[in-house]
């Protein structure tokens, strides 16, 4: 059996994202998953450090082929300086939408120790699938200690992300990869 040109086949991408824990004598709000964490340490980043919303991003880039955050988000671009990251999400599922996909789904995990998730898990997932327009989960987890997150200096997630193409548009089998010499926002 051979594959028919018009067969409509998903495509998945990842996204990473990390940020360090801001200094303590530069205290940012913590924004992850969406959601603004009273009381907690927030991350550095050009944007408002949201890993989760950035790997999420990220992920939904690299499956359609069209660059990454650092590509669309980058330090470069001013005008995402202290960008929400349920802002460049939604903005990353345009850009997606006009490259001619439709999104299946996100899913996150990120690495941290704190804040404690479980209990805003769904709150969490309600804003970033409205962000993007599909469903997006996000699952938590820790490393038991060990590297710089198990140390408590920041936080990593990693997102994969289900696109496929809209019918009848036409869609470049890779994209530009991502801009030389854009840093990762």
């Amino acid at each position: 059996m051979t594959l028919s040109q018009d067969m409509i086949l998903p495509r998945t991408g990842v996204g990473i994202d990390v940020h360090a824990f801001a200094p303590d004598g530069d205290p940012q709000p913590l924004w992850l998953g969406g959601l603004f964490w009273e009381g907690e340490q927030g991350l550095s980043g050009h944007s408002d450090g949201d890993c989760v919303a950035h790997a999420a991003a990220d992920a939904l880039f690299s499956a359609c082929g069209i660059g990454d955050l650092g590509t669309h988000f980058g330090t470069d671009r001013p005008e995402f300086a202290g960008a929400s990251g349920v802002k460049l999400l939604g903005e990353a599922a345009r850009i997606v939408r006009a490259a001619g996909f439709e999104i299946g789904n996100v899913a996150v995990q990120f690495v941290a120790n704190r804040p404690k998730f479980g209990p805003r898990r769904e709150e969490s997932q309600k804003v970033l699938t409205e962000a993007a327009g599909a469903p997006v989960s996000v699952t938590a987890t820790t490393s038991d200690g060990l590297g710089f997150t198990g140390r408590g200096e920041g936080i990593s997630a990693v997102a994969t992300a289900l696109v496929y193409p809209v019918t009848g548009h036409k869609v470049p089998a890779t994209g530009p990869g991502p801009a030389k010499g854009a840093p990762h926002a």
